[in-house]
């Protein structure tokens, strides 16, 4: 049976996604499913450059607004939430179109996630003990006898990946292989056109951030930190107040950041983000890349949505 149609649009952040899947949206049979770690969080739009109301009410998009900023929202879950998500769109006949800037909500979802359990203090002791005494490398020849395709991928002197890929084994009698090997099988049952908008020019890029965060300021995301300080109990080390924006301004009304430097800092912050984005992107197979700057983008996104969509659905 032929798999149902998927749609992934990713792309760093200011490269215009947003726009392209509305677009998508207005001429093809596709739901929005945004894959955004910072758009999840209640009362956090500013900052996260969510879709205004407007905009919401003609393109709805799933899982935004999902947990209050005092919680924590993981890969794991994100994953889970977006399968469920997928199925009932793809039960009213139409596409899923799942588009952000969180690469690793997006590597999650392509290629499942490893179940390992978590670390375990005693034992990480009893190996780190043991490597005192014996050596890594007399550590690494334990692991050579208990998981050999691992050991053999590693240096005799790379402890923390030994520590790591000892406690794994010794905890779950499997080697780090064979658990890769049921996560790799963990694919998503769809056919699925993955497009990635890069930037031709890195500097208008750089240009488009700049301007994005200077709006953010003048739309209120000082006012919004301050909303959400009164009305949530938050920390700094929150994943909601770790997100780039939220960071710097929260760093700002706590006092450690003068405010004269609060948007070079949001700026800066928001570049090595994009610098991270794009590197994973770039080392992603499988990707259909667009030239996010080309003015013909659009069309050719439009075109490859078209031909992947032939012949699965039924559109007038």
């Amino acid at each position: 049976m032929t798999l149902p149609p998927a749609i992934l649009l990713m792309g760093p952040t200011a490269s215009g996604k947003t726009a392209v899947a509305m677009e998508l949206a207005a001429r093809f049979p596709v739901e929005l499913v945004s894959v955004d770690s910072a758009q999840v969080f209640r009362d956090m739009d500013i900052g996260t450059a969510k879709p205004d109301r407007d905009t919401l009410a003609r393109f709805p998009h799933h899982l935004i607004d999902l947990v209050s900023p005092e919680e924590s929202y993981s890969a794991a879950r994100f994953r889970a939430d977006a399968l469920r998500v997928m199925a009932e769109i793809t039960a009213r006949g139409h596409v899923p179109l799942l588009v952000g800037g969180t690469m690793l909500y997006f590597k999650a979802l392509r290629e499942g996630l490893a179940d390992l359990p978590p670390a375990d203090a005693a034992l990480r002791a009893a190996i780190a003990a043991a490597a005192q005494e014996r050596g890594w490398p007399a550590l690494h020849a334990e692991l050579a006898r208990l998981d050999p395709a691992t050991a053999a991928r590693l240096a005799p002197a790379d402890s923390q990946r030994i520590q790591r890929a000892l406690e794994v084994v010794r905890l779950t009698g499997e080697p780090l292989d064979a658990i890769f090997a049921r996560q790799a099988a963990d694919v998503p049952p769809y056919r699925p056109l993955a497009l990635a908008l890069l930037p031709g020019d890195r500097a208008l890029l750089h240009e488009r951030i700049a301007r994005r965060f200077d709006a953010m300021l003048a739309g209120g995301l000082v006012a919004e930190v301050a909303m959400l300080r009164r009305r949530y109990t938050l920390h700094g080390s929150l994943p909601s107040m770790r997100c780039v924006g939220y960071r710097q301004v929260w760093e700002m009304l706590e006092g450690r950041l003068p405010a004269a430097e609060l948007r070079d800092r949001g700026v800066f912050a928001t570049r090595q983000f994009a610098k991270r984005q794009l590197t994973w992107l770039k080392s992603t197979p499988d990707l259909a890349l667009i030239d996010c700057l080309d003015t013909s983008s659009q069309a050719k996104i439009a075109q490859l949505v078209d031909n992947h969509l032939a012949g699965s659905l039924s559109r007038p």
